[in-house]
């Protein structure tokens, strides 16, 4: 059974950045290719994809601020043009003028401020079920239920962190249960029982980022893939398709047997579209 060390093997982990002290998690030496995690979560939710992406990339998983083991700014109300400039100044720092990025659910909403903004740092664009896009109404189905569900268990995990209500919180990420390991539980647990982790955590709830209109999103010009599941819980294929539809001529991959952890579910499907696409070859 593969664990997150036995995946890492071969990779590096280190702290680069100039304004803000990034983990990143990296292998490989060829185009760099920026990994961005969702809410709530760190460099390892791409521990099952580094290093066999990093045998055509230089693949980069990266504890986004307010996560994992990267600085705790202070919180001034918004996210995600924050977390985008961290990722020019990680770009910065290691002198690198482009980068592929490809963002996991909220990482994915840096991967667009990034298109829209910043194009010129950006190569291409994966963006893995990607939310914060204000879509027409009647264009995709909702789905209220399941996020508020979704919810309550991140809300529990950070409010009362135990190895059970981080479990909980885990367990909306993937189609079923066992598929969240005890490893995994206990690297999550760790950081959401650290003081200052916790509180940067509970204030950045409060976040009043905006969502991407339709208007916004249909100006991106960067090469696109756009990943979906047929098992998220917050938002339907639909939203994947009409996301892509979006952004003159993007690619649209859907993934199988899995909901919001695309690549730690399918891992072989995820990094053989997204290498695939990076190559050119679809």
């Amino acid at each position: 059974m593969n664990t997150i060390w036995t995946d890492l093997l071969g990779s590096t982990i280190r702290y680069a950045g100039t304004k803000y002290r990034t983990r990143v998690i990296e292998c490989g030496d060829g185009e760099p290719l920026i990994l961005l995690h969702g809410g709530g979560g760190h460099a390892e939710a791409f521990s099952r994809n580094v290093v066999r992406l990093g045998r055509n990339f230089r693949a980069m998983a990266m504890d986004m601020v307010w996560h994992g083991l990267s600085s705790k700014p202070p919180f001034h109300g918004e996210t995600i043009a924050v977390y985008a400039d961290q990722v020019i100044d990680l770009l910065d720092t290691l002198g690198i003028a482009k980068a592929h990025v490809e963002g996991e659910a909220i990482g994915g909403r840096v991967a667009l401020w990034l298109a829209i903004h910043r194009p010129d740092r950006v190569l291409k664009l994966i963006l893995n079920n990607t939310g914060g896009v204000s879509f027409k109404e009647g264009s995709v189905k909702a789905q209220p239920e399941s996020r508020g569900r979704y919810q309550t268990a991140a809300s529990a995990a950070i409010e009362t962190p135990t190895r059970e209500t981080v479990r909980q919180r885990l367990e909306r990420l993937m189609v079923t249960p066992d598929r969240v390991t005890d490893e995994l539980v206990e690297i999550r647990y760790k950081f959401y029982s650290d003081p200052e982790t916790n509180k940067a955590q509970l204030n950045i709830r409060s976040t009043n980022d905006p969502e991407f209109a339709e208007e916004e999103v249909s100006r991106i010009k960067v090469p696109t893939l756009v990943l979906a599941t047929d098992h998220n819980p917050l938002r339907g294929a639909d939203a994947g398709k009409r996301l892509a539809a979006l952004i003159s001529g993007a690619k649209f991959h859907l993934i199988k047997d899995a909901a919001i952890w695309a690549q730690w579910e399918q891992a072989e499907d995820h990094d053989q579209a997204v290498m695939s696409f990076l190559k050119g070859q679809a």
